[in-house]
């Protein structure tokens, strides 16, 4: 049996406007996520941590970071939009409603806009829509994420060392 190469990510003319995926990957939050996020990026709002400051607001126990969020938000979709690509911004973030300690994201994309790059002639832009939900189907972030995609043929390949006693 020969060996199959990995999948390799979309290039510029797998991106049709109109197009929508359901993404497979999907992440359950855990409070160590939560702590260690607001730790690693200095987040010193007590409400992400502390669970008896979070008990007396009105959601009663500690949110996830928004910017956590954000961050789960985007990797969900890396394999299927943005792993041939740079990522040049998100637009319109919203979050209609908090992440909890033990929510599973689910994400879906919509492409909005496909167009060529006027400075980068082996690159396109892509733009989307983003969606993502918890385990009830409620929507708890909403963004539009623009992308500089690689073309056929230019993107960049990565090359693993020849194993031990093996012909370069």
């Amino acid at each position: 049996m020969g060996q199959k190469p990995a999948r390799q990510g979309r290039v510029f003319k797998d991106f049709q406007v109109g197009d929508a995926c359901q993404h497979p990957l999907r992440r359950t939050i855990t409070q160590a996520d939560n702590i260690w996020f607001t730790l690693l990026t200095l987040h010193s709002n007590p409400i992400h941590f502390d669970a008896s400051l979070a008990a007396q607001t009105e959601f009663g126990r500690p949110l996830v970071a928004s910017t956590l969020t954000v961050a789960l938000a985007t990797g969900l979709s890396v394999a299927d939009v943005s792993q041939n690509a740079v990522n040049l911004g998100w637009d319109d973030v919203r979050l209609p409603h908090p992440v909890f300690d033990g929510d599973t994201l689910y994400a879906t994309s919509e492409v909005l806009e496909v167009r060529f790059s006027h400075s980068r002639p082996v690159k396109r832009i892509v733009r989307v829509k983003a969606a993502r939900t918890n385990r009830h189907g409620t929507a708890v972030i909403e963004f539009r994420r623009t992308i500089m995609v690689y073309r056929r043929g230019h993107v960049p390949q990565a090359t693993r060392p020849a194993p031990p006693g093996s012909d370069p």
